[in-house]
Parts: C-alpha cells; structure tokens; sequence
C-alpha cells in the first residue's frame, strides 16, 4: 500500500490472514508486469469496509497494488510439461540409434558374410571343379531325392543327368546365402555331423568319377631345395607365389585345372571334369607358357632375391591315360586324382632335365595323332623309371606360338635383357654362347648389389632425415671428414694397423626413434644411384676370373651377410609387454639393429673382401715373392690388398664425390665406417694367428660373466657389438659349408679346382687331391662346426645359428660318407678333359701338317694348350 505522500507498506496476504511485512516496497522486482493496482476511497463500500471513514477526503490518497509472491509461483508453475517433451523426445533418439545401430550392424554384417560367401567361393573353386564344386553344395538335396539312379548330383565324365543343368544355372551364386549352406559343406566335407555307418565310415555318397582322356602334369624346381637354404622363409614363399600365381594365370587362359602344389611340386590336368578332346595339345602349350613363365619371373625377382635366382629352372613332365578323379572327404579335404597316370606323370617329371619337357609313348603318340609329331623329339637313351622299368621318352619342343596366340598372349619380355629375346639373335637358349650368358649373369649379380646397397644407403638418410627434423645433427662429432689422402699414403700405415679390439657404435638416441622415417619412402639422389653402380661395376671388373675366389663368391657372401643382418634379433623380447621398444632391441643387438652406417659397412665388406684374389694362398705370394708381400710385411696380403683397392677407388671425389657424402657425412661416421670395413675383411683371414689370438681373447673377455677392468658398460656393449659382425662375415664367407648339401658340393668343387689349377700351374706346393678329403673333415671339425657354435652363443641370431649348425652337421656327415668318391670324380673330370685337349691339340697338328687352315690350326691349337680350369671352361 502507497499514498501519495511518497508513504508505503508491505504486506503479505495468504488466504484471510494478512502479516505485515514492513515499511516500504518490498515486492520482487521479477513480478513487476504482473501487477494490479486500485485506489482506495473511490468506491464508498471499500471506503467504510476498511475504517469507516472517507479515505479519500484525506490529505493523502491510498493505493493498492497486489504482487504474486515466489510462494504463489512455485505453487501454480511447473516444467513438468517440458520435462516430459525432453523425454519423449530422448525416447524417439534412442529408439532411433537403436534402430539405426541395428541396421549398420546387421549391413556390416551382411557385408562380411557376402565377404566370407565369396572367399569361400574363391577357396572351393581353386579346390574344385565346377561340376565337383555344384555338387559339394546341393549335396543334401542330393542325399534326400534318393539314391536308385544317382541323385540329381550324378556325373557322368563331368556333365550333369536330367535337369541338373537347369537347376544350377544359377551356379554357386543360387545357394551360397542360404542359412546353413556353409554348415553343410563344412559337415560334408569332414563328415562332422556323426551321419556313419556302424564301421564308421561316412554314409555320404563319394564324389568320384572315371574320366578316360585325360593329361597329367608335374611340374618340380630343379635346385629349389639347395636354393631356399639360402633363404629367409619371406623370401622362399616370394617366389613360389610369384611363380605359381603366374601358373594360375596361364592355367586359367588355356583351360587347364590346376589340382595342387606340393612344396615345389605343381600338378595340374586337362581333360576333366569336362572333356578335351585336344586335351594333350592344351597341356603341351600350357607347359611350354610354364616354362617361358617361370624364366621370366625367376630373372626378374633376382634383383630382389639374389644370386642363382634367374638360374633356377622347371622339369616338366606329361603322361597321358585315364584317371580317378574325385573329392576326398575328411580333415582338409581336396579335390584329388589317383591311377597308374598320375604316376607316370610323376615319374616323366622325375626322370626329365632342368628346363625342358619330357612326355611318355602314350603322350607322344597322342600329339602325332593331333599332327603335331614335329613337336617330339626322342630323347637318345631310354629312362629307368621307378616301378615302370626302361621307359622310351620324347622331348616336347615346341618352338614359337603362333600368331594369334602372341598377340592374345599376356606373356611380357624382360627389357634391356639379351637373353629374353632368345630368338631375336641367337635362335633358341641351348645356342645362346657362353660368353654371353656370363656377362649377363655378371650384369646381375651388380643390379643385385647395388639394389641391397642402396637399400641399406636409404637406412642412412632416413635415419639422417629423423635426426634432422629433430634439430639435431645427423652422428656424433660434427666435423667434416677427413677423406682426401688414402690411408696407404700414410708411410708406414696399412690396413692391418688399423684393426682394433673394440669397434665403438653409437649409444641408442630415442630422437632418431620418435623422428622414425620409413627408409622405403627414401629417394636417394639419381647421382647417388649411378655412382654407387658405376663402383659397384668396377670392383665387379677388379674380381679375377678364379674358379672360388670371384665376383660371385662376393655376391654370395653378401647374400649371406644380408641374412644373418636380418636375423639379428633377441627371440625372447615380449615385445607386447615392454614399454620401450626400440631401447629394448638396441641394447639386445648390442646396438647393431640401430646403426645403419653398420649394416652398410657389413655388406659394402663383403662386397670388396676379395678384390684382385690371385687365386692362391698368402703363403704362396711370400714364397713367390710378390711386391705386395712386401708391401704389407708378409701378413694378410690380398685382404689388405683388397681393402686398400676398393677403399682408394672410393675416396675419388670426383668419380664418387655425392656416394661419398652419403655414406658419411662427419668424421666420426667416416672413421667408424673405415674401421668396420677394415676388421672385416681382415677377420676373413683365418690363418694368421696374431688375428686368431686377437679374436679369441675379445671373446673371452665379451662373452665371460667376469667384469673387465676398466671397462664400463658401453664397452662392453660395443666388444660384444664387434664380435658378432665379425663372425657375421666369417660365416658368411664360407656360408656355403652351412647351406645345403648341394650349395656345398659346388662351392667345394670350385675351391679344389682352383687350388688344383695352382698346383698345376706351380704355384702350390701339394697336390690338393691328396689331402682334400681329410683337410675337409678338419676344417669341420677345427673351425665350421665351432663357428656355428659361437654364431649360437652370441645369442641374437635366433633360430639361423641352429640353420647354420645344423646344415653344418649334416655336411661333415655327407662329406665323410661321399668326399673321397667326389675328390675321385673331380680328378677323373681333369683327365678326360686333358686327354680331349691332348686329341684336338693332335688333330690340329695334323691338320697343320697337310697344310690346311694354318691361321684356324694355330688358334685352336693355343685354345687347347693354354692353362684351363674345370669352373671356368664350363667342365
């Protein structure tokens, strides 16, 4: 209440009670519009009911204005009206995700069931036929419409009865989405649904028939065992899926149906499920797309593989007959053939050569019948075939596709290689000369090098790339090296010198780890490139042409080396338990799984470690008194020899000035990178005995649980670190007595013929036949054996060092069985080679004497009378 002498009064009015409140106006200002406001004294009846007197005759006339209280409010407002909104609407979005959950799961489950039908579609029809594959999932219907006549599932020579055609139009796509379909195939398959008979064999009804023209094809890799022990697992299944991958190409363009590959084994037939009557001349042409294939791929994955890749050849072999074909059911079941067919096939193949195509009297007279005898050729000698007895064998030859074929053919030439094309120049590869197959080899075994070398470059700059983008420098010590004087023009310094107890390697840098950078994304400079494979061409050209110690032998230990660097790993690590990774690797490897200049150096040694080999041991070119035996004092002489022509080929800065700053770009990463190369190639010297006591007492001292004095943990770390690539290279360089049997038996071969070829020529003292055998047998004993050993010991190799033990073992064993019969063998080659060179070297006087031809006689007769070796004139 107010009047309008500026007076006011508060109250409160709840129902007939009033409770003053105060003076002035108290109201909540938040009701201000919601006011109602009369004036006293107007209306006689209010006037008189309040005091009975007249209000409004006063001085000062009374207002009243009533205000709602927040009592009045919260009484009379509520939100449950916009609560519930809310949840209705919160109940239509959940139903809503629900549904739209439910709808993205069960798509996405649609979608791995269509991806599952269509593996397993893709699975079944490289296991299957079609008719077989048809079969195998109507199979129930075939069980219940009853079994007088066969069901609508029989088959006869591949063709279904009745209206089975019709039925199956739809193929596999008409019941691969049915409930059940998988279970079904799967319970038919390995009979998992208990349906026996009371000898529990299966009530099914087998899946077999007899198809009468058929022809059978086994094909082998001829050395793919003695190859493969070469080899990392990943490498091995490389070139399997690669080659029978392209196999399945073919098979597919001709109408061939590849039945399996067992090991190196492949087996395919023409003629079933469905009829062929040129089923001879389809398998005739898809061997000969095999072997084209085959030369094609193994040449092109050599780059990546290795040497003897592109060596590697096919035997093929083809018979003709009838054949069991059917489904044998059971745990992994597969679509199989049996009969006397499948085994002359096997035996064709086993009895056969390397690169060619032997098929039987029955195949042979098949294709003369088809007009196409001029593919045959009789092989000269029948063949013993197991359980067959003298067998008469054919060649098949065929020369060229015709036209059509070569233009509809996806078979694709390997540019820039002289032997692709082997029609273009030379006819036909058995006429290719052996000069030419050389270089070519010789060509890629410098493509394999620099491509492993590069890789092992692009290791350097990612790991430079890391440091970097860290702000950091790219190695320890920050001046530029010093790289402009050969250490041979250092007077009184040589390699030997240099060789040191302890290699240091960098200390784990976590930078280099959080910066990773994928070496593979790497692009090294173009200059880089074709510098690094101009040198790697030119310590190719300074390899003599010795039958052991040559630019191969370098490959191979390469090769080797690069293997065991792959297995430098500690098996043990959990690695899903450890929280530091990369620490963890580096301090297991001793810090050589983190230094990428080391790994470089390892390779790039056994790249060089033989340069300019004469051929003959040191002690020879001491007695012989060669100037470089002065040279390096008489000790280790071609190993320093080789380190001081590979290394001052290097320091070229104009030649090899960018591979340079790649390799290193410090000094410390030069003085570390020289350091390794030289304790390499010095530890391929086994002879020397200071280097034996060396390498003895830094394994004792590396791996005995004794503390060295002086030593702190680092160095300790970097002696176990420099024992292990050390051995690393010496395994390597005779790798070739810790591989297979067949590995050995040629490596073996080629070392006698060069010391023999020596001893020949004067410049050995002992005839090598005379000691071969048993020196053998010791030095198995004395050094491979115990080197594999250690390989074990250092105990980051994984399961290689047991490889290597093992190949190791069981060589000694083959050797001491069948060494003396092989040293027998090399001898009696050497003699008959010598008494044909002694015939033509006779016919050519002869000759000369009637006076026929004096310039052709004088030439041949220096090419007989010249000092040859077995290796290196192809006996």
């Amino acid at each position: 209440v107010h009047n309008e002498c500026g007076q006011s009064f508060s109250y409160e009015v709840s129902g007939k009670e009033t409770t003053f409140l105060g003076n002035g106006d108290l109201h909540s200002s938040s009701f201000d519009k919601t006011v109602k406001t009369i004036q006293l004294g107007k209306d006689e009846a209010l006037s008189e009911a309040h005091s009975m007197l007249p209000l409004d005759k006063g001085y000062c006339p009374y207002h009243l204005s009533v205000y709602p209280t927040k009592d009045m409010r919260n009484s009379y407002v509520t939100y449950a009206p916009i609560v519930d909104v809310f949840l209705v609407f919160l109940v239509f979005g959940l139903a809503c995700g629900v549904f739209f959950t439910y709808d993205l799961l069960v798509e996405r489950r649609q979608k791995v069931v269509m991806d599952q039908a269509m593996q397993s579609t893709a699975i079944v029809s490289s296991l299957f036929p079609e008719a077989v594959r048809d079969r195998l999932f109507n199979h129930e219907n075939e069980h219940g419409d009853g079994e007088g006549d066969g069901g609508r599932g029989s088959m006869t020579n591949g063709n279904y009865s009745g209206d089975e055609a019709e039925d199956n139009a739809g193929g596999l796509s008409s019941v691969m989405f049915e409930p059940a379909a998988k279970t079904r195939l799967k319970s038919f398959l390995t009979d998992s649904d208990g349906d026996q008979g009371p000898l529990g064999c299966t009530n099914h009804k087998p899946i077999a028939d007899l198809f009468p023209n058929c022809t059978v094809l086994f094909a082998d890799i001829s050395g793919f065992t003695a190859w493969s022990s070469l080899r990392d697992p990943a490498q091995v299944f490389t070139l399997l899926e690669n080659i029978y991958s392209s196999f399945d190409q073919v098979a597919r363009k001709r109408g061939v149906f590849k039945v399996e590959t067992v090991g190196d084994s492949y087996v395919a037939v023409t003629g079933l499920p469905d009829p062929q009557e040129d089923h001879v001349v389809v398998m005739s042409k898809f061997a000969r797309d095999c072997k084209n294939k085959m030369n094609e791929v193994t040449r092109k994955l050599e780059l990546t593989l290795g040497p003897d890749t592109g060596d590697l050849r096919m035997r093929f072999g083809l018979h003709s007959g009838p054949v069991t074909a059917g489904v044998l059911r059971g745990e992994r079941s597969r679509f199989q053939l049996f009969g006397d067919t499948v085994n002359t096939a096997a035996r064709m193949e086993s009895t056969g050569e390397r690169d060619r195509i032997q098929c039987s009297q029955a195949t042979a007279d098949i294709l003369k019948e088809e007009g196409k005898g001029h593919w045959l050729r009789a092989r000269d000698k029948k063949v013993h075939a197991k359980g067959k007895g003298e067998m008469q064998t054919y060649w098949i030859e065929i020369k060229s596709a015709p036209k059509d074929e070569r233009r509809n053919s996806d078979h694709s030439q390997l540019s820039g290689d002289v032997l692709q094309d082997k029609s273009a120049i030379w006819g036909g590869e058995e006429e290719i000369p052996e000069s030419v197959t050389q270089r070519a080899k010789h060509q890629r075994l410098i493509d394999y090098n620099v491509d492993l070398l590069g890789h092992h470059l692009k290791r350097i700059v990612a790991r430079r790339n890391a440091l970097r983008m860290a702000g950091r420098r790219c190695s320890q010590g920050g001046l530029p090296p010093v790289v402009h004087e050969p250490s041979t023009e250092v007077e009184g310094t040589v390699p030997l010198d240099e060789v040191t107890e302890v290699i240091r390697l960098p200390q784990f840098d976590a930078t280099a780890i959080k910066g990773y950078v994928d070496p593979d994304s790497t692009e090294l400079p173009p200059a880089v490139m074709s510098q690094l494979k101009r040198y790697v061409s030119v310590i190719g050209a300074m390899y003599r042409q010795n039958p052991f110690h040559n630019f191969e032998h370098a490959s191979h230990v390469v090769m080797s080396v690069n293997k065991l660097l792959q297995r430098v790993v500690e098996p043990k690590i959990d690695f899903k338990k450890s929280q530091n990774i990369a620490s963890d690797l580096h301090n297991y490897t001793f810090g050589i799984t983190s230094d990428a200049i080391a790994q470089f150096a390892v390779v790039f040694a056994a790249l060089i470690h033989d340069v300019d080999h004469w051929g003959v041991s040191n002690n020879q070119l001491m007695q012989e008194g060669a100037p470089m035996a002065d040279k390096y004092n008489n000790k280790s002489i071609a190993e320093q020899n080789s380190v001081d022509l590979a290394w001052d080929l290097l320091m070229d800065a104009d030649e090899y000035g960018d591979l340079q700053k790649c390799i290193f770009t410090t000094d410390a990463e030069y003085k570390r990178f020289r350091q390794i190369v030289v304790n390499l190639v010095m530890a391929t010297d086994i002879f020397d005995k200071e280097l034996g006591e060396l390498r003895k007492t830094r394994w004792a001292k590396a791996f005995s649980k004794e503390h060295v004095e002086g030593d702190d943990d680092q160095d300790s770390e970097n002696r176990k670190a420099t024992v292990v690539i050390e051995h690393i290279m010496q395994a390597s360089d005779v790798a070739h007595t810790m591989q297979h049997w067949h590995v050995y038996q040629k490596w073996n071969r080629r070392l006698f013929d060069e010391l023999y070829t020596a001893w020949r020529a004067g410049r050995m003292g002992q005839d090598p036949s005379t000691f071969w055998y048993q020196g053998e047998m010791s030095f198995f004993d004395g050094y491979i054996i115990p080197l594999a050993k250690k390989l074990k010991d250092c105990g980051v190799f994984g399961v290689a060092s047991d490889e290597c033990l093992n190949y190791a073992i069981d060589n000694r064993k083959e050797w001491e069985a069948k060494g003396q019969m092989i040293v027998s063998e090399i001898i009696s080659d050497y003699e008959q080679r010598d008494k044909e060179d002694a015939l033509r070297a006779q016919r050519a006087v002869e000759q000369e004497q009637n006076g026929g031809g004096q310039n052709g006689v004088r030439k041949k007769k220096n090419r007989f009378s010249r000092r040859r070796s077995l290796i290196t004139t192809g006996g």
